[in-house]
C-alpha cells in the first residue's frame, strides 16, 4: 500500500510541469494542435515532400512567397514548388528551414487565428551558389471540420540587407574595376592607332 502511495505522488509530481502549463496557456488544446502543424509542415518543407505541405493547406490557400510571386490554392502551390524544386529548368538544388514564432497565435474565436515569427533558410542553388536568408513571415490559420489548416501565408525578406543583394555588391566590386580597365586599354589601343594615322 505505501509502495503504491509512493509511486503516486511520483506520477502526480513528474505530471505537475504539464498540468501548470496547461493552466497557464489559455486555448492549450488550440495551441498544440498549432504546434503539431508547424511541426509536420517542417518536416514535409525540409524533406521537399510537396504533398506533405499541400496536406497542410486549406483548399482556397494563398501564399506570397519571398520572391512577390503568388500561388492560389494547393494545386497554384504545387505548380510554384516543382517549377522551384523539380522542373527540367530548376533554380534550387536543396533547401533547408526553420520556422520560429514569435509567440502564441493569436485566436479569433476557435476557428481562426494569425501567427506571425522569423525564418532562417537555407538554399543551394543550381549555379553553385549558397546562401542563408533570414526573412519574416505571418500566416492565418483556419479549423475546418476539427482540422487545422493553414489559409494564407506572405514571406519576406530584408531588401536592403539579404545574402543575394550582398552577391550582387561583391560582383559589382568586381565587375566595375574590370569594366574600367578594359575602357583604359581601348582607349590606349585608339589613341595609338590615331597617332599612327595621324
Amino acid at each position: 500500500m505505501k509502495m503504491m502511495k509512493t509511486l503516486s505522488l511520483v506520477l502526480f509530481v513528474s505530471a505537475l510541469p504539464a498540468i501548470a502549463q496547461t493552466a497557464a496557456e489559455p486555448h492549450h488544446e488550440i495551441h498544440q494542435a498549432l504546434r503539431d502543424l508547424r511541426g509536420r509542415l517542417l518536416v514535409a518543407m525540409n524533406k521537399n515532400d510537396i504533398d506533405g505541405i499541400l496536406r497542410e493547406l486549406h483548399p482556397n490557400v494563398i501564399v506570397t512567397w519571398q520572391n512577390a510571386e503568388v500561388s492560389r490554392g494547393p494545386q497554384g502551390v504545387r505548380a510554384y514548388l516543382e517549377r522551384m524544386t523539380k522542373s527540367p529548368n530548376h533554380v534550387v538544388l536543396g533547401y533547408h528551414a526553420d520556422l520560429n514564432v514569435d509567440e502564441l497565435t493569436t485566436l479569433y474565436g476557435e476557428n481562426t487565428g494569425v501567427a506571425y515569427g522569423s525564418s532562417v533558410e537555407q538554399f543551394d542553388l543550381r549555379g553553385g551558389q549558397k546562401f542563408t536568408l533570414r526573412g519574416r513571415w505571418s500566416a492565418t490559420l483556419v479549423n475546418e471540420n476539427g482540422r487545422w489548416l493553414i489559409a494564407s501565408v506572405h514571406a519576406s525578406s530584408n531588401l536592403f540587407d539579404n545574402p543575394l543583394l550582398d552577391s550582387t555588391k561583391k560582383a559589382m566590386y568586381i565587375a566595375v574595376p574590370v569594366a574600367a580597365l578594359i575602357a583604359l586599354l581601348i582607349g590606349l589601343f585608339l589613341g595609338r592607332r590615331t597617332a599612327r594615322t595621324a
